[in-house]
């Protein structure tokens, strides 16, 4: 406090007010004398001096002004404090006052909180699923093929530079990310079904390796190995739909014969794929796999038409496949083309697919908040226009613009905040829920939980300050005169 512009009338008035010589207290409201008043003028004179003589040494001095500064920023918070509580006090006054209002309007964020989080949840699932299946087929592998040579027509005639086996065996020597690898030598036989019945039927040669890259099951029998392949033997495993037609059934087919090319074959297992591949591999319905050392005899070559490489991790596709591309052309003529095809193109379209319509099926989740939040809105204007006596007489006894706007600001938020909190208990109760009774284990993202809990106090903080501005400005006459 500055003393040194302390006004003159209040020091003349605080001068009034002290004794005069014979112990009488003179009111300035009865007048006062022309020698008194000089008495009293001087009197504060000397007052004014006083003060300002202990004003300047209080300044002069650090640690009282900084004490003094210290109990303004407590009092002040102190205040704060205050005015916080009294706010909630009276918000939870209001909702025990209209309990059933408070619960259908704090109804609308449950659902639309808990749909939030569900719909997430939906979303990751559903993702997770395509994503398992694409990798059941075999997201690590690399698949090279000779695609032509030659500057003209004629000479990709001529000169053909096809793959072959040490092609192959170069690779998973140089490259040690390769885990397997199989030779594809395909070739059409007509092979007799019984009943007059014959049909076209794809013969693949592979490498036992081959079972591991496409991740084939095996319903009945087994994969022909390394031994069958070194002593080439007649060995066959036919696809079930084969094995039913021409046999019956699976267990029914391991060890029969039939015939490729007039050469007989003996059955020693059946497999399938492990998820429907959409015509993205070699592999057709009617279709047998015998070995590469085998499959030569037939097709007096050494050519092969693709080599798969199963890489170790994903990760190692795209490195992998360029390192291979390479390698297998400084390995034949420089004008030969050769071409990798991974799925991990696949996987990734697949994975944003799967993100997009998540993000989708949110922003139409996230229209449940808001038909919340218009609710609670309404809510709160039809709330401030039952209270508005009770508004009125709150600023007649000194309520401001800012408590009265953080009194029905606080209400709204409290609304959905309570709304959000019970909605994310619903929405996480569910999915855990089934993976607790069931074997389906349901992604659960915590990003989805503070997405809707933020999303909840965003719509309060929205649609509440419309009616908490209205209150808030509401002229007290006009307020406590409201019948």
């Amino acid at each position: 406090m500055n003393l040194r512009r302390f006004p003159l009338s209040y020091g003349l008035l605080l001068a009034t007010r002290i004794p005069d010589y014979a112990g009488k207290r003179v009111s300035y409201q009865e007048g006062i004398p022309r020698g008194q008043f000089l008495d009293c003028f001087l009197r504060f004179w000397k007052l004014q001096g006083t003060l300002t003589h202990l004003a300047e040494k209080v300044a002069m001095n650090p640690t009282v002004e900084s004490r003094h500064t210290s109990f303004e920023e407590t009092l002040l918070s102190a205040r704060r404090t205050m005015l916080l509580s009294e706010i909630l006090k009276l918000a939870m006054d209001s909702f025990r006052s209209a309990k059933t209002r408070f619960f259908l309007t704090a109804l609308g964020m449950v659902i639309g909180t808990a749909s939030v989080i569900l719909v997430v949840t939906i979303g990751m699932t559903g993702r997770q699923y395509v994503l398992q299946l694409i990798q059941k087929f075999g997201t690590n592998s690399v698949e090279v093929e000779y695609a032509g040579g030659g500057a003209t027509n004629a000479e990709r005639v001529r000169y053909t530079d096809y793959l072959t086996r040490e092609d192959e065996r170069i690779v998973d020597a140089q490259l040690p990310t390769v885990m397997y690898s199989s030779p594809v030598m395909d070739m059409h036989d007509r092979i007799s079904f019984g009943g007059g019945v014959v049909k076209d039927t794809l013969v693949l040669g592979v490498s036992p390796q081959y079972e591991l890259i496409h991740n084939l099951i095996v319903t009945a029998g087994r994969f022909f190995d390394d031994t069958d392949d070194v002593t080439h033997q007649k060995a066959a495993v036919v696809s079930e739909l084969f094995a039913r037609e021409r046999y019956g059934g699976d267990d029914a087919a391991v060890g029969r014969t039939f015939e490729i090319s007039g050469i007989p074959f003996t059955v020693i297992g059946v497999f399938k794929m492990s998820v429907n591949d959409f015509g993205q591999s070699e592999i057709a319905d009617q279709t047998i796999l015998i070995p590469y050392s085998v499959v030569r005899y037939f097709t007096g070559t050494e050519r092969v038409n693709q080599i798969y490489f199963s890489m170790r991790t994903m990760d190692d596709v795209p490195d992998g496949a360029k390192e291979i591309e390479r390698i297998i052309k400084s390995r034949h003529r420089s004008d030969s083309v050769y071409k990798t095809q991974t799925l991990k193109e696949l996987l990734d379209i697949a994975a944003k697919s799967a993100d997009a319509l998540t993000a989708v099926l949110v922003l139409v989740a996230a229209v449940t908040l808001a038909v919340g939040g218009v609710g609670i809105m309404n809510i709160m204007l039809a709330n401030v226009r039952s209270r508005i006596r009770e508004i009125g007489i709150r600023k007649a006894l000194g309520a401001t613009y800012r408590e009265i706007k953080l009194q029905f600001l606080a209400e709204a938020i409290i609304i959905s905040l309570t709304g959000g909190l019970v909605g994310t208990l619903v929405g996480m109760a569910i999915p855990l829920s089934i993976r607790f009774f069931t074997d389906y284990e349901l992604p659960i993202s915590p990003w989805s939980v503070i997405i809707a809990l933020a999303a909840a106090v965003g719509v309060g903080v929205i649609f509440g300050t419309v009616p908490a501005t209205r209150a808030a400005q509401m002229n007290p006459v006009d307020a406590l005169k409201y019948e």
